[in-house]
């Protein structure tokens, strides 16, 4: 099992192509890659963090049968976007505003927004986070996750941590080299 995290997919959100200029040309051919793009990396066995800003726009009926077609057991850390339709669709693992977890021996504070301080900062705590749409200027052990930060896939701890590091990110080759081999190397990995 696997733990991924992501989040402002914004599903049925018709700002979100000209707003954060996604490239893609019209809302069905978005939606459908990043659920085919979810897919090819996240199992059915898989754990993944959606740190908010699932969907806006969407009747309840689309957006409950978005997040069933979706792999994995999902957790939502709710955004300012995640309307009654979305904390009510059947399939999320939980629902909350704030979460501490840990993985890979690492302590997380997931939240939709970044945080200026947070609990744990001085023993080394990671805040992820969301909202942001890759736009805030990086803090220190502060990482935004959101789909136009890190990728059209969600990522695992370990590809958010190397983020960072001046090179190509490893979500941006994937989805440049297609599901096959993301969904390979999220096996490896």
């Amino acid at each position: 099992m696997t733990i991924f995290f992501t989040s402002d997919t914004h599903f049925g959100d018709p700002r979100i192509l000209r707003i954060d200029r996604r490239p893609f040309a019209d809302l069905p051919a978005h939606d459908a890659a990043l659920v085919e793009t979810w897919n090819a990396i996240v199992g059915p066995d898989d754990t993944v963090w959606h740190l908010g800003d699932f969907a806006l726009g969407p009747p309840p009926e689309r957006i409950a049968a978005l997040l069933g077609a979706l792999n994995g057991h999902k957790h939502l850390i709710v955004g300012n976007n995640d309307g009654p339709a979305t904390l009510s669709a059947p399939g999320w693992t939980s629902v909350a505003h704030y979460a501490e977890t840990e993985v890979e021996g690492r302590r997380l504070v997931l939240c939709h927004y970044a945080f200026r301080t947070w609990n744990g900062l001085g023993r080394g705590a990671i805040n992820l986070h969301g909202h942001s749409h890759g736009r805030l200027k990086p803090i220190p052990r502060q990482y935004d996750v959101g789909v136009d930060a890190q990728g059209l896939a969600p990522v695992t701890l370990n590809q958010i941590l190397v983020s960072r590091r001046g090179r190509v990110s490893e979500t941006a080759r994937r989805n440049r080299a297609g599901p096959d081999l993301g969904r390979r190397e999220a096996a490896e990995g």
